[in-house]
């Protein structure tokens, strides 16, 4: 009897629970590795390592570097709140390094996960290095 109440408990009272799960997590994995490999090709387009994009910190390190960010903008993406806004002007400077829009830096490279770093990196958009605007210093 209690090992019928710990398997109720754990979630194994319903048995067709695997048929939904299992379909939903390889859609995911296969979605993740999509993802990856679009953001590969872009990090090779940049001139950067592909392996780059696997490694958790390094790669959003990099892509500061593809925007013309400098390096420690990595520290504002652990304040929260502030992240969000960090996210959406990187993911903005990286299409304009690409050529591409600050429309389709929000709302593909942001807004709709990662499928604008795809389409960079099949795509046939060349890297032109970072477009951030650089004001003249007063003398």
């Amino acid at each position: 009897m209690l090992f019928a109440a710990h398997m109720i408990q754990l979630g194994f009272d319903n048995p067709a629970r695997m048929f939904f799960t299992g379909p939903f997590l390889l859609f995911g994995c296969l979605l993740i590795i999509v993802v990856l490999a679009g953001l590969w090709k872009m990090f090779v387009k940049a001139g950067h390592p592909g392996w780059a994009c696997i490694v958790p910190i390094y790669n959003v390190y990099i892509m500061l570097k593809i925007a013309g960010r400098p390096g420690w903008w990595l520290l504002l993406f652990f304040v929260p709140f502030v992240n969000i806004v960090i996210n959406i002007v990187v993911a903005i400077d990286i299409a304009k390094a690409f050529g591409q829009s600050a429309v389709f830096g929000f709302f593909l490279n942001f807004l709709f996960g990662g499928i604008g770093y795809l389409i960079l990196g099949f795509g046939n958009y060349q890297y032109l290095g970072p477009q951030t605007l650089v004001l003249p210093a007063r003398a």
